[in-house]
């Protein structure tokens, strides 16, 4: 087994960075598999398994060890407020939507727990909130590759483009999420 490759580190990044929630690496995994250098398949479970892992934890952590976390949560109570809300408006559907939304995707689970929403029935619905999110960003790069690849050729030939593309979508992500935490 050779331990140098992307083969075999990229799965293993696969799994780490799913279990945390990255869409960033499912779409970086769709990309080398449309290039040949991973398994689709093999990709897309793998970041399945660590994603439904990986919420299933943080209920788990918010269920039965409240006061463990509570110090790592105390600068984030607008964000909890905001996966609160989103839990009570929507439910169960809320398992669903926790996984697009960067920022509180970490919380919804841990809001949910605290609620005293049925760990049964969480898992129940992560299964197929996991499937769906890892189908819908994996996919979507895969199909998309050829796209992906090619603004990353332009970004190598202009590299002054890169900050400008990245504080870009940082400035939109942050504008985003501070008119979605913001007292009305």
């Amino acid at each position: 087994m050779d331990f140098s490759s992307l083969e075999t580190w990229g799965y293993l990044a696969v799994a780490f960075f799913s279990f945390g929630g990255s869409l960033f690496i499912v779409a970086a995994a769709g990309v080398f598999s449309f290039m040949g250098h991973m398994d689709l398949t093999t990709a897309l479970i793998v970041a399945m398994v660590a994603n439904f892992m990986g919420d299933n934890f943080l209920f788990y952590l918010g269920k039965y060890h409240k006061e463990d976390i509570r110090p790592y949560f105390a600068k984030h109570k607008r964000k909890i407020a905001l996966a609160t809300l989103i839990m009570r408006k929507y439910g169960v559907a809320a398992i669903f939507i926790q996984k697009f939304l960067y920022g509180v995707k970490t919380l919804v689970p841990i809001s949910m727990a605290l609620s005293k929403f049925d760990f049964k029935k969480f898992i129940f619905f992560n299964i197929f909130a996991s499937v769906i999110f890892i189908l819908t960003i994996g996919l979507s790069a895969f199909y998309a590759s050829e796209s992906i690849i090619s603004f990353f050729s332009v970004i190598q030939e202009r590299p002054y483009l890169a900050p400008l593309a990245m504080f870009s979508m940082l400035g939109a992500l942050w504008y985003l999420m501070s008119r979605m935490t913001r007292k009305r």
